[in-house]
């Protein structure tokens, strides 16, 4: 993997949250190719249960300040950055006052989703956008992790088609059994279709339960990456059903030797 850019984007990553499948492999990922001379990027939201001075999160000035269009409101964007312990690991970390100060992730404390979850992924997957571009780093592969990602790669595929950067980049999304009952606000596709995406690409958000953001991100990436043991029965499926690439479970103590030949002869072709 030595010179290639991969762009790691995840709902949540260790150290800054608690261990789960997604956190887990979202750091173990990263170590691995950056291990191999590969060149990463991680970006996950910033949450208000993340302890910034223990992290020692700052806010990069020169990447902030830009105001990103979430149902017609301008949400401005503020990019904060920290350093993963002994790994030479940068993480960036996508902020906003409105969606992301309260001190919980994705529920409340009685368990229940927050009613603007789907606008905070709307918001994440543009904004992780808009700052790679600000970068102005083309990535290889861009390899999506968990729900509140799922948006990324129909944004790329729709809303960015355009944009030269992201051309020649293929997107692997991995795909967790850490779901959630019910669905994200009904309203959810309105606000996707107020940035003018393709009425048939966003379909599946009629109804936006786990179920259709994850096909939604699979549907608009390159590969799949099957991330747990188990599977929703439906989803299983239909990634069965594919004709694209999929790479089957490994567990974290075994994915490296799996995930670096998927990479680099499957999704790259060598």
């Amino acid at each position: 993997m030595k010179d290639k850019r991969i762009l790691y984007v995840s709902s949540e990553v260790v150290p800054y949250l608690p261990e789960t499948e997604i956190s887990s492999m979202s750091f173990e990922a990263p170590r691995m190719v950056n291990k191999q001379g590969g060149q990463i990027r991680i970006f996950m939201p910033r949450f208000g249960n993340i302890n910034e001075r223990r992290h020692q999160l700052h806010e990069v000035i020169r990447l902030s300040g830009i105001n990103l269009v979430i149902n017609d409101l301008d949400m401005p964007l503020i990019i904060k950055v920290a350093s993963i312990p002994k790994e030479r690991i940068q993480v960036y970390f996508i902020d906003n006052e409105e969606y992301f100060k309260r001190k919980a992730t994705l529920t409340d404390e009685d368990g229940n989703l927050f009613a603007d979850n789907d606008e905070r992924a709307i918001f994440f997957a543009k904004g992780v956008i808009e700052t790679v571009k600000k970068l102005n780093w083309a990535p290889d592969i861009i390899h999506v992790n968990g729900w509140l990602a799922s948006l990324l790669p129909l944004y790329l595929k729709e809303f960015y088609k355009t944009e030269p950067l992201f051309t020649e980049s293929k997107i692997i999304t991995s795909v967790y059994n850490q779901s959630f009952d019910g669905t994200l606000d009904k309203d959810m596709i309105t606000k996707v279709k107020f940035d003018g995406l393709d009425d048939g690409a966003i379909e599946p958000l009629s109804k936006p339960d786990y179920s259709s953001l994850m096909k939604i991100a699979i549907d608009n990436s390159d590969a799949v990456i099957k991330a747990s043991a188990e599977l929703p029965k439906d989803i299983d499926d239909y990634i069965n059903g594919l004709e694209k690439p999929v790479l089957d479970y490994h567990t974290i103590e075994e994915f490296a030797e799996p995930y670096t030949e998927f990479y680099k002869n499957t999704v790259l072709n060598g």
